[in-house]
């Protein structure tokens, strides 16, 4: 009885310090290793909420840059990938069909100039970002989208290439949301 007393005293010890010290141990770490103290940015634009700074959007309009492709339709809540291999032929048959589509809005792009991140989808399916490279492959669509010159365009993504953190960490990379924010700031959708 004494041994099952102290297996019980142990056991409840252990699930306070794995359930309750643990959380408080990343809860700390977010406090001060993470952008925002652990919490998300709320994005808006004319006061209205539009999306959230770490999820990613369906954007499907011209006017619009686009970010990956999601498998789950960037539902937080289903994040995750498609988990079919790249030899899984229902799978290529998406792909193909997702490169298809990117080259009719692209009709200026040969096809094996189309970024592979633009139609295979990511492992979360809610990535926010894109490169810096797919970003720009989009400016010509988006410009004749919205009426204006190219150059205007690509002077508003310029602006919104968040370089790898010290220059060392991370790659280069476009807030898609951020940048969709700065275009309907800056010209009116069309």
């Amino acid at each position: 009885m004494k041994n099952m007393w102290k297996s019980m005293k142990f056991t409840i010890a252990f699930c306070v310090i794995f359930a309750i010290g643990y959380v408080g141990v990343l809860w700390v770490l977010a406090q001060v290793a993470t952008p925002g103290k652990g919490k998300v940015d709320v994005l808006r634009l004319d006061g209205k909420a539009v999306g959230a700074d770490l999820v990613g959007q369906p954007f499907v309009s011209d006017v619009y840059f686009w970010g990956r492709p999601s498998a789950t339709g960037y539902d937080a809540t289903r994040s995750g990938g498609s988990n079919q291999a790249p030899t899984n032929e229902a799978y290529l048959k998406e792909v193909e069909a997702r490169v298809d589509s990117f080259l009719v809005h692209h009709p200026y792009l040969k096809r094996e100039e189309v970024p592979a991140e633009m139609v295979t989808a990511s492992g979360s399916g809610l990535d926010p970002d894109i490169t810096p490279a797919s970003a720009y492959i989009q400016v010509g669509r988006v410009a004749k989208a919205r009426g204006q010159k190219e150059s205007a365009v690509r002077a508003v993504v310029d602006k919104f290439v968040e370089r790898p953190v010290f220059d060392l960490f991370g790659p280069e990379k476009v807030d898609v949301l951020r940048l969709n924010i700065a275009m309907d700031e800056t010209f009116s959708k069309k």
